[in-house]
């Protein structure tokens, strides 16, 4: 291949024929002159003065990505490979502009053996020669060191950064990116912070899903930015699982506690993840923690936590809750068992047991027939947004085959087709959101007053997550005053608890 490719060079008439990569890294790189402008020009320049001109031109910009990069030079290769015939040689600045490692390296000597194309550094260059080639190398050496040394020093920086609280990437929504006496800072947002504390309080004690906080936060003006109104459902959804704003730091998927300003308080945030089930409790976790139940001495929200204690037989674990404020100075000194709230809870419950078979049938009539008119609009709905979602789909479809058949233009198409695809997201939004509505409320207070009615079978075998939402939806208000656990129980469990039924007159309602 190598012989060919040299007599084809020689009886070519003409000039000669050159491919060049011009590559820079960083702005550091572009500011001490080795900007992309400053190659090509000196790249040109010595394909002139060589008596030949550069045919094909790879460049590969300070912002391009590593799988960018190598596409480019394995491009290059390629390229080089199929037209080894009528090329001169292949053109660089530098060699550590050519290759960051010695596997970009070994590919450039390849091609300079196996189809006699050679290298050429502009700026650094050498004769094909034994002591040639074993310059090149250490350039080449010098240059993998480089790089591989760089890498660890940026990991070192990162790891010190996050060492000492700092973030190590663009800071999330709500928070500015400062600069400080040459250091890279974070700062709360005076306009977008008090949006994502209202997003997490409309989400935390206003009963919403992702879509009606989306279209709640429009109805009150509040703009994700000037160029995008609305929140979207995925931003969300990232909001609201983002634990930056309660002070934490991202690091390699972990979170690390960080010097920032929290924009959140913990126990709405514990609450919302609570509500979005991205903290799943398992059974050795705590029931009535995390924003369940109010201090009545300070009004702060009770925790839990977990004790071993060594027993005869082994260690036994114990659950304790207490004021999240319990170490503060002049502050009750009360802590109680698990045992001993579940004990109060079991008595809530004895207040909504029915021992009447034919009251209790009663009861279930009577709820079935509140959200029965309900239920059917909900179906309604969720029955003529399909028929629109089917609708979309099939314009999508037809619009496809028109374009196919070319018989509308690409800006024609890609407008409609962007019109099409808003049109179903919204659709399908909307349906997500009619899943979530009256008959998924209907069925849980069938479940839980049938639970209710059979509590000491069922409580202790139900996990953690079960268990908060039957405490959700029978009561509310949750206070410990003092060892005593205070709460107002919701309709209609208030009805079973007064003891106050009836059955004639107005049937349909309690």
């Amino acid at each position: 291949m190598t012989t060919t490719a040299k007599t084809n060079r020689k009886t070519r008439k003409g000039a000669k024929q050159f491919i060049a990569l011009a590559r820079v890294s960083s702005r550091e790189q572009e500011r001490e002159g080795f900007s992309l402008e400053v190659q090509e020009e000196a790249l040109k320049n010595y394909a002139t003065a060589n008596g030949g001109k550069i045919t094909k031109l790879y460049r590969v910009a300070e912002t391009a990505s590593k799988k960018d990069e190598r596409k480019a030079f394995k491009n290059l290769l390629k390229y080089a490979r199929e037209n080894a015939a009528q090329l001169d040689g292949v053109l660089f600045y530098k060699i550590d502009r050519a290759v960051r490692n010695l596997f970009d390296y070994v590919d450039l000597e390849r091609l300079e053996e196996d189809y006699g194309v050679p290298m050429f550094s502009i700026t650094q260059p050498t004769e094909n020669t034994p002591a040639g080639r074993m310059m090149r190398r250490t350039l080449a050496n010098m240059a993998t060191f480089y790089t591989e040394q760089q890498a660890v020093d940026v990991k070192e920086g990162l790891k010190r950064r996050v060492e000492n609280g700092l973030f190590v990437c663009k800071a999330p929504y709500g928070y500015l990116n400062v600069r400080r006496d040459g250091r890279s800072l974070v700062e709360v947002d005076p306009v977008k912070a008090p949006k994502v504390r209202r997003i997490f309080e409309l989400y935390a004690y206003h009963g919403h899903t992702l879509d009606s906080l989306s279209d709640q936060l429009m109805a009150e003006g509040i703009r994700y930015v000037d160029s995008k109104s609305r929140f979207v459902r995925s931003k969300l959804h990232s909001i609201l699982a983002d634990r930056s704003y309660i002070g934490d730091i991202p690091y390699y998927g972990q979170w690390l506690p960080g010097t920032h300003e929290p924009i959140v308080d913990r126990a709405t945030f514990d609450r919302v993840q609570v509500l979005m089930s991205k903290k799943r409790y398992q059974s050795h976790e705590l029931t009535y923690a995390g924003s369940m139940i109010r201090c009545g001495h300070c009004g702060n929200f009770i925790t839990g936590e977990n004790r071993i204690k060594k027993t005869k037989n082994g260690e036994k674990e114990y659950h304790y809750y207490r004021c999240s404020q319990y170490n503060k100075k002049d502050h009750p000194r009360v802590r109680l068992t698990e045992q001993a709230v579940d004990e109060q809870i079991m008595a809530m419950f004895a207040k909504i047991r029915i021992d009447d078979e034919e009251v209790r049938g009663w009861f279930r009539d009577v709820i079935f027939a509140q959200t029965k008119d309900a239920q059917q609009v909900t179906r309604r709905q969720v029955e003529d947004l399909n028929r629109q979602l089917t609708a979309v789909r099939n314009k999508q479809d037809r619009l496809l085959n028109l374009r196919l058949l070319d018989e509308i233009d690409a800006g024609t198409y890609a407008a409609k087709s962007t019109e099409l695809r808003d049109r179903a997201a919204h659709l399908s939004l909307q349906l997500e959101a009619c899943d979530r509505g009256n008959d998924e409320m209907a069925d849980t207070a069938i479940r839980v007053f049938e639970l209710s009615q059979n509590l000491a079978e069922h409580w202790f075998a139900a996990d953690t997550v079960e268990k908060r939402e039957i405490l959700e939806l029978v009561g509310s208000d949750y206070v410990l005053d003092g060892v005593s656990l205070c709460y107002q129980i919701e309709k209609p469990f208030d009805v079973l608890a007064e003891g106050a039924f009836w059955k004639n007159g107005r049937g349909d309602r309690i």
